[in-house]
Order: C-alpha cells, then structure tokens, then sequence
C-alpha cells in the first residue's frame, strides 16, 4: 500500500512538473524548428554567395554547411536555456570545447589544407586551365578541392600538391596577363659584323607568325662567349597554352637560322684550343721540332 501510494505521489509530482513546464517545451520545440528553418535559409543563401564570389561549389557547400550547423546549435542553445537547462547548456559547451581541441591537433594538417583551400579560392590567384609553376612543379590547373590543387604537367602526369603548399609558397602564373615573353637565345662567331647580325635577328623575329605586334623584338648582347658573342632575342606572343610558347620559340629558332645561313653570318661550333708544353702556348710543331714529342717504336 505504501508502494502504491508514493508511486502515485511521484506520478502526481511528475504530471505537475510536465503541466508547469508545458509552456516553455512548446516554445522550446518552436524555437527549434525556427532555426532549423532559419538555418536551412541561411545555408542556401551563404551558398549561393560564396559559390558566385569564389566561383568554387565545393567551398560553398563546405561554408554553407558550417553555417547551417552553427545556426542550428545556436537555436539549440536557446531552447535548453528556454527549459532552464542551463547547466546542461554549460556542459555541452564545455564538451564541444574539448572536443573541437582534441580534433584541432589530431587533424591539423587537414585542417590546414581545407583552410588553405578557401583561401586560395577567394583569393583566386589562379583559375582552373591556367598553367602554373609552384612547388618546383610546372603544369595546367585541373582540379582545386579542398584538400589539394591538382595539376596536369607538360608530358601528362597528374601532380596533386596539398593546398597548404601552394598558399604558402611562390606562384607563377603564366597565363593571368594573356601573353608571355619568349627568349631565344643565339650566338655568332667573333669574325661577323654584330650590327649586321642584330637587324637580321630581329627582321626574323618580327616575322614570327603569333606575336604580338603591339609589342616589338628586342635584342641584347649578353657575354663574350668561349667561341662567339651572345646575345637574346625576345618576342612577346599572346599565350593561352603551353603549345603558344612552344611554337613561337621553334619558329623563332628556325627563322633566325635561315636569316643567318642567307647571310653568312656563322653560329659557331664550340671551338677547344690546345696548348702543348710545361707552361702551354706553344704549339705541336715546335713540340716536335725541339724533341719534346711523343715517340713511337
């Protein structure tokens, strides 16, 4: 009977706690689903923003959610603290703290990719199809995710480099301003006339089919060479692909010969001189007068 009796009691205290707190759980579960709306139109709209300013929907979805999810926490806070819960509100902080920690060092270089991503995205210092160098890696932007920035190189292998790599490293885009500057250079023996042999350069590099005309070939003369003067040639070519350069340097190459080969100016083979003797300077046939040659039995 007794059993009987404070179970009754019990129920009876427990139905007037519901009873009382009636009010503030119906407000709770609207404040829940509030910002659980509330969250829904924030996330399509942080979406979208983000997707137009960084022109990345992977880094869009990845903010658009981190923004759902602290909108719905936030409207979680406030429904506990609506049912008086604050101790459990300050627990659940406390634990989202420690956790939040303990998964900062175990996946912080993760972390740091993903950061980096973001960044690079906003930033934009270089877009999908632009070929770039970083990292001691040349290649043609395929791919930029979230943890790494695939590139295609030249003779077709795929390079994955992390993000945090390239965010905190150089980089060289070669084609963010549309052209590019092709050097060629050559090198004419010490008995030609370099006047001469500088207009014929550069009446051949102006013939260069893709360059760009706004910008006209230039010539200097760099070193006295071991068996001729050098000098470059530059020519500026509109540049999209890595094939523009290419085949503005080979035809820059091929008309700058035949200009040469037309007017007997002479690109020289590497010449060697040979000095006989204790001191050098003497010659092979005084060698062999004096007696100092080599014998044969």
């Amino acid at each position: 009977m007794d059993i009987f009796t404070n179970l009754t009691a019990q129920l009876s205290e427990w139905l007037e706690l519901f009873v009382t707190m009636l009010p503030n759980l119906v407000a709770a579960v609207l404040i829940t689903i509030v910002f659980a709306l509330l969250a829904r139109l924030v996330r399509r709209i942080a979406t979208s923003g983000i997707n137009k300013v960084a022109s990345n929907l992977q880094v869009a979805n990845l903010v658009g959610s981190v923004v759902y999810i602290v909108v719905l926490t936030a409207g979680l806070f406030v429904a506990l603290g609506v049912l008086n819960l604050d101790k459990t509100v300050t627990t659940l902080l406390a634990g989202v703290g420690v956790i939040g920690l303990a998964l900062g060092f175990a996946f912080q270089d993760i972390a740091a990719n993903f950061m980096s991503g973001i960044f690079l995205a906003f930033r934009k210092p270089f877009e999908i199809g632009d070929i770039v160098e970083t990292n001691g890696v040349t290649g043609t932007v395929n791919v930029l995710n979230l943890r790494a920035t695939v590139l295609m190189t030249p003779t077709g292998q795929k390079v994955i480099v992390p993000n945090k790599h390239v965010f905190e490293n150089p980089i060289t885009n070669y084609t963010a301003y549309g052209r590019r500057r092709v050097d060629v250079g050559v090198g004419v023996s010490y008995g030609d006339d370099l006047e001469k042999a500088k207009r014929l350069a550069l009446e051949a590099a102006a013939k260069v089919s893709s360059r760009d005309t706004d910008t006209e070939p230039t010539l200097f003369f760099t070193e006295f060479g071991g068996s001729s003067i050098n000098f470059v040639v530059r020519i500026w070519v509109p540049f999209k692909k890595q094939p523009d350069y290419l085949s503005a340097q080979s035809e820059a190459i091929m008309l700058i010969k035949d200009a040469f080969d037309k007017n007997d100016i002479t690109i020289p083979f590497p010449i060697r001189t040979l000095d006989f003797g204790i001191k050098g300077g003497e010659t092979l046939a005084a060698m062999m007068k004096n007696g100092n040659g080599l014998s044969s039995s």
